[in-house]
């Protein structure tokens, strides 16, 4: 590849800790140029982030949120950072935060303020509930998300109790929508040459993701809750299920699966019993079935049995964070890079998912606190003299 799809592309990011960064950093892997403003006085929070420091203003968690970005320390509350925030804004395409709603305007991030400096700016605000209404200046987090859109009573065993999803998903996901609705609503300045404010709250996020269940209660009035096994709410078999040494998950989403899953297991009579006959039926007769197919997948180790499905059913094995880190499987796609780091040689960490020709993407690592401040005052006209005088007034770092 001669140039990253994104090249050329410039945003300025006023983000920190998780969301925000995480959106941006796939828009950094694709090339683009993200400009991160941070605070003079420490920078991201998540530089300070444990139990793994990496010197005074770096971490393990802010690494993995910042790779291939720019630091710029700029105060956004002073005059004059707001003067710099215009010089670059009009050498920029997008300009994107993480803030709590009712802190860009207050900041200057807007596109009432920014359009004026640059009409084909496109202001991306991710929050927790948007920047109007009552909750505007709600401080936000994605566990809270979780709970308040259903997702905890989504997870879980049955007579379990409400239980989040192990990562901060919606935070995740947010951040993904968010780097997807920044490009698109670039491309559409693009052509138009005019800009506009693009919202991505993470309760809205969070809803959405409800998907096909929130449909079903909307037209239908039908509640899903929590199946046995982690079961799919429709689809049987379709769940975890025993081996000799652990557990395995097996989805026959489609009848071919469901007829392979028979005759792997020695059990092709299954098919034409009338419990079992239609995905209606296996639903009803849930338990009997997996009654005879437990009695069956206990006979093999998981390993064994991964082998023999593999290819014709879709299954995995059920690991820990740890196993999975170091499956076979994840080092035969080169799923694992090192990066050069002055305080840790050979800093490993996970490669983009994106294959671009079928090549892997190489991460780089997250920049230290206000390395590219000169550079980029410098680039819009600020002089070593003033940029000394703005370090001394507290406006950059």
């Amino acid at each position: 590849m001669t140039a990253l799809p994104l090249t050329g592309l410039r945003v300025i990011s006023a983000e920190q800790y998780g969301a925000g960064p995480f959106g941006s950093m796939y828009l950094a892997a694709m090339g683009a140029e993200i400009i991160k403003i941070e605070n003079p006085r420490g920078g991201d929070s998540s530089r300070r982030s444990g139990p793994h420091l990496l010197g005074p203003y770096d971490s393990h968690f802010f690494q993995t949120f910042n790779q291939g970005k720019r630091s710029l320390t700029l105060d956004l509350k002073q005059p004059k950072g707001q003067e710099i925030l215009h010089r670059l804004a009009e050498t920029a395409q997008g300009v994107m935060n993480n803030l709590r709603g009712d802190k860009p305007a207050r900041l200057g991030l807007d596109y009432a303020t920014l359009g004026k400096v640059n009409p084909a700016i496109i202001c991306l605000h991710l929050s927790g509930y948007g920047r109007t209404g009552p909750r505007a200046a709600w401080p936000a987090y994605d566990y809270l998300m979780q709970a308040e859109a259903g997702f905890l009573h989504l997870t879980g065993e049955p007579d379990g109790p409400p239980t989040r999803m192990g990562l901060s998903i919606v935070d995740y996901l947010s951040g993904v929508t968010a780097s997807f609705a920044l490009t698109a609503a670039v491309w559409g300045a693009e052509r138009t040459g005019r800009g506009q404010d693009v919202d991505v709250p993470l309760y809205d996020v969070a809803i959405h993701q409800l998907t096909y269940p929130a449909t079903w209660y909307l037209n239908e009035g039908t509640s899903v809750g929590r199946r046995l096994r982690s079961g799919h709410p429709a689809v049987v078999p379709c769940e975890l299920m025993p081996t000799a040494d652990g557990q395995i998950f097996v989805m026959c989403v489609l009848p071919k699966f469901w007829e392979a899953l028979t005759h792997i297991l020695g059990a092709p009579d299954l098919i034409s019993d009338d419990r079992f006959a239609t995905p209606g039926a296996r639903r009803k007769n849930r338990d009997a079935l997996m009654d005879i197919l437990d009695a069956l997948t206990r006979q093999h180790s998981t390993a064994e049995l991964l082998e023999l499905l593999a290819g014709e059913v879709p299954a995995a094995p059920v690991l820990d964070m740890v196993a999975a880190l170091e499956n076979p499987y994840l080092e035969e796609i080169d799923g694992i890079a090192s990066v050069t780091h002055p305080e840790r040689d050979g800093f490993r960490l996970l490669r983009s998912p994106i294959r671009l020709d079928g090549a892997r993407l190489d991460p780089a690592k997250g920049p230290k606190l206000g390395a590219d401040t000169d550079e980029l005052l410098e680039s819009v006209g600020y002089s070593a003299d003033d940029r000394a005088a703005l370090r001394a007034e507290g406006t950059i770092g």
